[in-house]
């Protein structure tokens, strides 16, 4: 069961080493995917197993079946529908899940599909809020549909560029946790709570860790054109460290 607290700082993690960095940083929780060179996409269950081998921290699990858009089929849906029960008895506190329609609206159909195989579980709204065409529709609709977290960047590229729509965000009263996303650090995390009574952080604190890789045969990319495949991207964490204490100071504004 997630714990109740004043702040939360939530670290993003796709792989085992990060999610050790994260809990040695001090996260208080973490949102669990594979992938992050693309946004996230679903982690594998056993990733899920292995760090609840060390550590019982909260754990929501990104439901997101591709990279791309978040217009899904009924099968992509489907396949979410039976992800989310199979993480969910790995050790899942809960999911960050969001489907659109092809209009840019909340898909509610479809995700009250997800939330119903959540079971209960802690719900967030992901970026999908952040290339919606109503900010408070899809608000109100989420707090419909029972999710308790919205994480957004106020629907700009990152949150300080954001930072007028998440003040609008904040004052509209919505019954949900506003979970300030992209581009997230220290000085990010100052700087907005110095506008704003945010409590609740998104981040991954990553760095890119040179491969140890000795022999390199190069010409032959395996993914995205002009992407370094020699580096590791990997949570840093003196910089969750430094951004946990950030959220413990006190508001200034």
């Amino acid at each position: 069961m997630e714990q109740t607290k004043t702040t939360c700082l939530e670290v993003c993690v796709d792989s085992f080493a990060s999610a050790m960095a994260a809990l040695e940083g001090g996260a208080d929780r973490l949102e669990l995917c594979s992938c992050l060179l693309v946004g996230g996409l679903t982690p594998d269950v056993a990733l899920l197993e292995q760090i609840r081998q060390r550590s019982d921290i909260p754990i929501r699990c990104l439901m997101r079946p591709r990279f791309g858009d978040f217009l899904y089929t009924p099968e992509e849906i489907q396949l979410m529908e039976l992800q989310i029960p199979r993480l969910a008895s790995a050790g899942a506190n809960g999911f960050v899940i969001g489907c659109l329609t092809p209009e840019g609206r909340l898909d509610r159909r479809s995700m009250e599909r997800l939330v119903n195989a959540a079971g209960g579980r802690g719900l967030t709204l992901h970026r999908a809020f952040d290339v919606s065409r109503d900010a408070a529709e899809a608000l109100a609709d989420a707090a419909g549909l029972g999710i308790d977290t919205v994480l957004t960047s106020g629907q700009a590229a990152d949150c300080w560029t954001g930072r007028e729509c998440l003040g609008k965000l904040l004052a509209s009263g919505a019954p949900l946790e506003m979970m300030a996303g992209g581009g997230v650090n220290a000085g990010v995390i100052r700087k907005l709570r110095a506008l704003y009574p945010l409590r609740t952080f998104h981040m991954s604190g990553k760095i890119t860790l040179p491969s140890a890789m000795t022999f390199r045969r190069e010409g032959v990319p395996m993914g995205l054109p002009g992407l370094d495949e020699f580096s590791i991207w990997q949570t840093n964490k003196d910089q969750v460290r430094a951004a946990a204490a950030a959220l413990q100071e006190e508001i200034v504004c």
